[in-house]
């Protein structure tokens, strides 16, 4: 996990990835489509959605156009359109780009998670975070190379698989850190154990792996013995790191975060902080953006609370970073795993359905351009009409933006050479400043 030299001089440094798990609907955020509002109702002509698949519509039954009842504005010198939901996150537009036409290869939610994590709806496969720490190492010697924090009501539909190091060594997998009591399990030692008993212990464990690192040759036995020195050293780093008695109140206040309280702002407080100790690849992943129509998940009072949940902090963690100098050399990712589609899905409140084809996300700092929009979608919002950004191109990106090849970042497994973006991915230059 030593610091690695990049392949050429990068852009970014770290990345702060905020995955909004559920898939949020652009139509209600960021892709204003007033002629959608106007055809409300009526029903989508077939030459959309023939052949098309979708997860919980058919449609050889033709469905109706549902246009937004959000209201939006234009914000920034960018003139971004950004609907009433986001009044923070409205006031960071200039201080990023928006890509409106990102597309995916899977339409249910956790092989579709998979694969904007791994690039690949395979399970096994490692994930960005893990590419990414195997590729650069971590400058945080007391604290894991990646981090997953996790908030809403649930976690993510696949679990763990989003976070794996898949056939990478295990070294480079995600660690996540609870949100209340200690922030890894066991990582207190028991009463009556003191600092120079714990230190006797890890040493003798130290000293029976490696006899059998040498007669087995099993580099797994070298990430278990790093594994317990980290964990040692995290007794004092991970407590300090979730301890906010540091913060000033005017920090606390821009995050709106109540320091004893578990919440998506309280991540993006402790996502910064992570950064600023050397950790690498910090990933928040924030529940249920799952707008289906049904119980706690309409695109009415639901919709509002999850994006609630997340507009204040996310917007504050740009400001942040930028008045603090880090959001030169950290790249703050924002999206889910797919869209929603411009018809409503009939439940039995206002929904919208799975969509793969165009939706939106966000790149702020690390080398991005600033007050970007890239691609343009049809005036339905349904397909992109320029620009579109499948996954493999935005991984391709990522990996440029911290000075790595994506087709030279490989790892051999089961007689071939692997790598994030399989055998496809273009570089988004018009993402870059």
């Amino acid at each position: 996990m030593a610091p690695r030299q990049p392949m050429f001089t990068p852009r970014a440094k770290n990345i702060i990835y905020l995955f909004m798990a559920g898939g949020p609907s652009q139509l209600e955020l960021f892709d204003y489509k007033p002629r959608l509002v106007e055809l409300n109702g009526q029903p989508i002509p077939q030459s959309y959605i023939e052949g098309k698949r979708f997860a919980f519509m058919d449609s050889s039954h033709g469905t109706k156009l549902l246009g937004t009842r959000r209201q939006f504005k234009q914000h920034g010198q960018s003139g971004r359109w950004v609907s009433n939901l986001f009044p923070h996150t409205a006031g960071i537009v200039d201080d990023a780009t928006f890509v409106t036409t990102c597309a995916a290869s899977l339409f249910n939610h956790a092989p579709a998670k998979l694969f904007m994590n791994t690039g690949s709806g395979q399970f096994g496969r490692p994930s960005m975070g893990s590419w990414v720490t195997y590729g650069l190492g971590s400058e945080s010697s007391d604290l894991p190379g990646f981090v997953v924090l996790q908030s809403g009501p649930r976690g993510p539909r696949g679990g763990a698989v989003n976070w794996a190091s898949g056939f990478l060594p295990t070294s480079f997998q995600g660690v996540p850190l609870r949100s209340t009591g200690d922030p890894i399990l066991n990582i207190s030692s028991p009463k009556g154990i003191s600092a120079a008993r714990q230190r006797q212990c890890i040493d003798t464990v130290r000293e029976l792996n490696l006899k059998r690192l040498v007669e087995t040759g099993d580099q797994e036995i070298s990430t278990r013995i790093a594994a317990y020195e980290m964990a040692y050293r995290m007794q004092s780093s991970a407590p300090e790191l979730i301890d906010l008695s540091g913060e000033s109140e005017a920090t606390l206040k821009l995050y709106g975060v109540d320091k004893d309280k578990p919440s998506f702002a309280r991540n993006c407080l402790l996502a910064r902080r992570l950064i600023e100790r050397g950790t690498r690849f910090v990933q928040l992943y924030h529940t249920n953006w799952d707008s289906h129509g049904g119980p706690g998940e309409n695109l009415e009072n639901d919709f509002e609370k999850v994006c609630r949940d997340v507009d204040q902090g996310q917007a504050a963690l740009v400001h942040d970073l930028k008045a603090r100098g880090l959001l030169d050399d950290t790249l703050v990712i924002w999206g889910g795993e797919f869209g929603r589609t411009p018809m409503g899905e009939n439940r039995d409140t206002t929904g919208r359905n799975h969509h793969i084809d165009a939706f939106t996300m966000w790149f702020a700092g690390g080398g991005v351009k600033r007050g970007g929009i890239i691609g343009q979608t049809d005036e339905l919002g349904f397909n992109p009409v320029e620009d579109r950004c499948h996954v493999h191109d935005i991984h391709a990106t990522i990996l440029h933006l911290l000075g790595i090849h994506h087709e030279k970042l490989t790892f051999k497994f089961q007689g071939r050479d692997f790598r994030l973006t399989d055998v496809h991915g273009d570089i988004i230059h018009k993402l870059l400043a």
